[in-house]
């Protein structure tokens, strides 16, 4: 059963815009999963039908979607149209009542997804604060608390985001000692320069005021563009050091560049301070915070139970979604090596490995568009425990990748048709949480429920 995120009928808008052509449905279906499926997932685009078909002719390059024209005659795109009004009136027939109302059984458990709490707009990333309160983001630039179902907020003394594109308020991560000190992170799109890039900072609550706030990374301004996706923005805090995601800003060959803070995974101490054991210090500049190079737009990160290791997930274009184990100063390899093509289906690559590149522990071509991922380490579900979850936007999925050492050696989907899950999360109290558009869901087994706290 899918959950509808963009329910935007195209019923009823004029569909003459282009010539009448007879196209099998079929033929429109596999046009959509060459062509469209890597980013959109089965979801209808929220545009109406002329714009939507001038976007798929002539592209959308400040978002990152190419042109198709070259490749797709008037009656390929006119068919395109049509699906993409079909699929969305049939997604507002959907309800989240009717997504949570199902019991599964995969991966050695019987289990619900049990709906939470709702935000009015789209969720991007949550955490929890030690007495189980919920944080998350919404990406509009709004950030909320939920306890006991309930919605607090929003909380004021936000920064400023530039939302636009996949750009907006992104990632929140509550430091481990928060009892102690109170910091919460959060990284978003910030202005600059007539453009946006990737900009972390921390500040403090005082019930629903964000006060205190630190600037902790921003890019030069050289770096800011005008493009509005590959933001990266997940987040892990680990010994004292703050560890991020910056996506390639849909600059790839500067990912390559190791001078250049886009389409890297940076380390700083977590106060901002460059460490000075940092890979590429010594060069200054922009590459006195990358960790680790080569990243299109890792969408995911997280801490390995018992070795503290960084996993991170990151998407691929029409294929090569990528799981990698993140270590100091390693090459990742995108552009010059990768499993993916190009949105027109065009080659990037002849070559998918590479000597001195690190192949992914795991990649999913076609790609599922990975997002975010969490080892789970609750006891709800023993035999997920030390297991990764991995969520994915246009496959509408949840993965578990079974982990033994330093290599994935199962993949399972635990979920489908569950909706576009953006971040998946341990919670305080042992159940995985997602995010699912403007909702938060947790998995529950269906023999022990207690409640949301």
């Amino acid at each position: 059963m899918k959950y509808p995120i963009l329910a935007i009928p195209l019923a009823g808008l004029a569909l003459s815009i282009l010539p009448l052509q007879s196209t099998a449905a079929d033929t429109a279906e596999n046009l959509y999963r060459s062509y469209c499926a890597g980013c959109h997932g089965g979801e209808a685009p929220q545009v109406p039908a002329e714009r939507a078909a001038q976007a798929i002719r002539g592209g959308l390059p400040d978002k990152g979607m190419p042109a198709f024209g070259a490749r797709l005659s008037d009656g390929d795109i006119r068919a395109l149209v049509e699906l993409l009004d079909a699929r969305s009136r049939k997604q507002s027939l959907n309800t989240a009542a009717s997504a949570a109302s199902a019991d599964m059984t995969t991966g050695s458990h019987r289990f619900r997804l049990a709906p939470v709490a709702s935000a009015p707009g789209e969720l991007w990333d949550m955490d929890f604060l030690p007495d189980g309160t919920a944080i998350a983001t919404q990406k509009d630039g709004q950030l909320w608390l939920f306890k006991d179902r309930e919605r607090l907020g929003p909380v004021t003394g936000i920064p400023a985001v530039k939302y636009e594109g996949q750009g907006g308020l992104l990632g929140v991560t509550v430091h481990p000692d928060y009892t102690k000190n109170g910091w919460i992170y959060l990284t978003y799109a910030g202005s600059g320069a007539g453009g946006a890039m990737t900009t972390v900072v921390r500040g403090k609550l005082e019930g629903l005021r964000w006060v205190d706030q630190e600037t902790i990374y921003t890019a030069p301004k050289n770096f800011y563009t005008g493009t509005s996706h590959h933001f990266g923005s997940r987040l892990v805090l680990r010994d004292g050091y703050l560890y991020f995601s910056v996506g390639d800003r849909g600059h790839r060959d500067g990912a390559q560049d190791t001078g250049d803070p886009r389409g890297k995974i940076h380390r700083l101490y977590e106060d901002g301070r460059v460490p000075e054991d940092n890979p590429f210090v010594a060069a200054g500049g922009a590459a006195a915070s990358v960790w680790s190079y080569g990243h299109r737009n890792p969408q995911g990160m997280a801490l390995q139970p018992g070795s503290d290791a960084i996993w991170a997930a990151e998407h691929g274009p029409r294929g090569g979604d990528e799981v990698n184990l993140i270590q100091r100063g390693r090459n990742y390899g995108w552009p010059v090596v990768t499993f993916g093509i190009n949105y027109d289906g065009t080659i990037i690559s002849e070559h998918n490995h590479r000597d001195g590149m690190e192949p992914p522990k795991h990649h999913w071509t076609p790609s599922i568009a990975v997002s975010d991922i969490d080892f789970y380490t609750g006891d709800r579900f023993p035999a997920w425990r030390n297991h990764l979850l991995a969520a994915s936007l246009a496959a509408q999925e949840l993965h578990l990748l079974r982990i033994d050492g330093d290599k994935v050696i199962d993949d399972q989907v635990l979920l489908e048709d569950a909706g576009r899950i953006r971040d998946v999360r341990n919670g305080p109290d042992g159940y995985p949480y997602l995010l699912i558009g403007s909702d938060i869901f947790r998995l529950e087994p269906v023999e022990r429920v207690s409640e949301f706290y």
